[in-house]
């Protein structure tokens, strides 16, 4: 008999297994503690790669709906120098193996995939323990419990799954991202629009970066990367929204002023975003009835994968319980023993020697790459 599967976290990775399990007949309930898929904003564009997140779109049987989503001419890439020099620009002539979409477009044709009730909201996780012979209790805020015989934590980097099979805990990189848009770029904010292009920009340098890309219309995202300690960034008062745009600003004094609008022309309060990893190659012994996918498995600096690899294992697998319906245990590491090398797999930046950016630096090559 096949065993109802219980993932917790509603997000890419999440609800692709759901998918995929749905598309072979396999009843799974997600559970996610946000209590609507409208209660925040889902993040900004990510391109969604032909040799991984693409492939598990197709396994969802989605290729349509996901064609129906891209944004044309997105993977448009402008590279400059701080002195507004373009140093590389890349027009998209539809030949690319990167579409641009929105993730929460993308996450709504996978919640409108799965049948009514799939999904409870509302349920944050407070806790997990394992009861013996492959079964596992969820606790949830509210007091309430489910047991289930086959766990998934698809609940991302401070998974509340994950100590089940690790005692790993994220760690500060050393480097954190504030986040600003500008909205009708082409009329409000033309220079910056010009200097970004169709679809996106970076400028990198040691420690400091800015990255944006053209959302929806004519919306700009910016991405300002630095590398400090928390402390620095704990020196700044991010609920004053004036005080931090002009101080992260201070850090890009002298760059061009149309580099430098997307920060202090910013139409949105400054968003601190700090980033953490795993250690690299984070494993796990096989422990019966339970498993992570994407970031609560192996969270990592920004290095254009992320989603890509959460949709991918989500994929995997669903498909690996469904090709072993009977042995879970045989399923389970199936997938761990492919996931867990695919995740350390980074594809290095076709112009990263280039642009003088170290084949190691994947934070940098993560903001060109634009996944997260």
């Amino acid at each position: 008999m096949r065993t109802p599967v219980t993932i917790i976290g509603a997000g890419l990775g999440g609800l692709t297994l759901a998918r995929v399990l749905h598309v072979h007949g396999i009843p799974a309930t997600v559970y996610e503690a946000e209590s609507s898929p409208a209660q925040r904003a889902q993040g900004g564009m990510l391109d969604i790669h032909d040799y991984n997140g693409q492939l598990a779109v197709e396994a969802a049987g989605l290729m349509d709906e996901f064609h129906a989503i891209v944004l044309e001419g997105r993977q448009a890439l402008r590279v400059l120098a701080p002195d507004g020099t373009v140093l590389m620009d890349k027009a998209d002539d539809g030949t690319g193996g990167r579409p641009e979409v929105q993730r929460g477009d993308l996450r709504q044709i996978l919640l409108d995939s799965l049948p009514a009730g799939t999904v409870r909201w509302g349920h944050k996780v407070s806790g997990a323990r394992t009861l013996g012979e492959g079964r596992h209790e969820v606790t949830f805020a509210d007091g309430s419990t489910v047991l289930t015989s086959l766990l998934v934590g698809a609940d991302g980097a401070w998974s509340r799954v994950r100590p089940l099979l690790s005692t790993a805990i994220p760690e500060y990189i050393g480097k954190s991202v504030v986040e600003f848009y500008l909205f009708d770029a082409d009329t409000r904010h033309p220079a910056a629009a010009k200097t970004v292009g169709g679809g996106s920009m970076i400028v990198p340098t040691p420690g400091r970066e800015i990255f944006a890309h053209r959302e929806t219309g004519d919306t700009l995202h910016t991405y300002v990367g630095l590398s400090e300690p928390q402390d620095w960034f704990a020196a700044i008062d991010f609920t004053d929204a004036a005080g931090a745009t002009a101080r992260i600003a201070e850090e890009f004094d002298g760059w061009a002023p149309e580099l430098t609008a997307l920060i202090t022309d910013g139409d949105t309060a400054p968003v601190l975003r700090p980033l953490y990893a795993l250690p690299t190659g984070h494993r796990w012994d096989r422990v019966p009835g339970v498993t992570l996918l994407g970031d609560a498995a192996h969270l990592a600096a920004p290095n254009g994968e992320g989603a890509n690899l959460a949709m991918l294992d989500g994929a995997e697998l669903g498909n690996a319980l469904a090709a072993h319906p009977d042995d879970i245990e045989a399923a389970l590491t199936e997938y761990e023993q492919a996931m867990f090398p695919r995740s350390t797999e980074v594809p290095t930046f076709e112009g990263a020697e280039i642009l003088g950016i170290d084949s190691g630096d994947t934070t940098a090559q993560g903001l060109i790459k634009k996944d997260r």
